[in-house]
């Protein structure tokens, strides 16, 4: 895979380089730039960020960081059962718990969501930091919903995190589940409230909380950068500017046929003369005209 001449590998973090020492710095290098292209390509271009990581797994199996990223490559593309192969093996090399949320929810993936109720109860879940427990009830409210259990999911949700009004990483997240959770439960009422503090919440547009409120409130979105509807708004806006200027515009009524023309008018309005020749006569002239009346007078008389 090629990679670009900017990306020297100094980007990973420190932590990542460390674990990489054990290796030759050539190799350790090589590595690193991999493991470079992984993070950047992750969120916007998940295959390629995909095969960068088949790279590193290659050159570097037995470091935890590169099994870790591994891992989150095969997750963002939905290879389940790989990436929960990749960590776990991340999680026997550095004994740490907090890839116990993301192996619970490749379980949900691999359609086992009673495993990861399973896992919700484990001891490794008293290890997580808050974050990790809150996105540990997330993957298991998940599963609830995942089981058709939409009630329990509402229950699992109700936490202090939940409650609090103050703003963390994961608050707009934890809202956003709550209030999908409380539209399977059919409150569809209570969830706009929490799809309303979600979208308060979420500034930097982690979930589509203020398009699922929108939704509800029946506000119809359209995209000002779509090039037909930019096309279409632009006809519009000329159609007045060209009757303004005198043009005719496409709005005009055109008669195909003479029966169109009968159709329009009333027959009291409008006589057709079947035997005119399209010969205009020409004027009479105003002394003619008063010589035919005096005839035509003067011949009443005498009758």
């Amino acid at each position: 895979m090629p990679i670009p001449e900017d990306v020297t590998g100094f980007e990973i973090d420190a932590d990542v380089r460390q674990e990489l020492k054990s290796l030759p710095k050539t190799l350790a290098d090589d590595v690193a730039r991999n493991l470079v292209m992984v993070a950047r390509l992750l969120d916007s271009e998940p295959e390629e960020a995909y095969q960068y990581s088949r790279v590193a797994l290659r050159l570097a199996s037995r470091v935890a960081a590169v099994r870790e990223a591994a891992g989150f490559a095969s997750y963002m593309t939905q290879r389940y059962s790989e990436a929960l192969t990749e960590f776990r093996a991340a999680r026997r090399m550095t004994g740490r718990a907090d890839l116990w949320p993301v192996m619970a929810d490749c379980e949900r993936g691999l359609g086992r969501p009673e495993r990861a109720l399973a896992m919700a109860g484990e001891p490794e879940v008293k290890q997580l930091d808050k974050a990790g427990q809150v996105e540990m009830r997330l993957v298991s409210a998940g599963a609830r919903t995942d089981m058709e259990q939409f009630d329990a999911a509402v229950v699992t949700l109700q936490s202090p995190e939940l409650a609090s009004s103050s703003v963390q990483p994961w608050t707009a997240r934890l809202r956003y589940a709550y209030a999908e959770a409380l539209i399977a439960a059919g409150r569809a009422d209570e969830a706009r409230d929490w799809f309303a503090k979600a979208a308060e919440a979420d500034t930097e547009g982690s979930t589509n909380a203020a398009e699922r409120l929108a939704e509800i409130d029946g506000v119809e979105f359209t995209d000002a950068l779509d090039p037909e509807l930019a096309e279409e708004t632009a006809e519009q806006a000329e159609a007045p500017a060209k009757k303004r200027a005198g043009e005719v515009t496409d709005d005009r009524v055109i008669f195909e046929d003479e029966e169109d023309v009968e159709e329009f008018y009333d027959e009291d309005d409008l006589e057709i003369d079947e035997d005119f020749d399209g010969v205009v006569p020409a004027r009479e002239s105003k002394d003619a005209e008063k010589a035919e009346k005096a005839d035509k007078a003067e011949g009443t008389d005498q009758v």
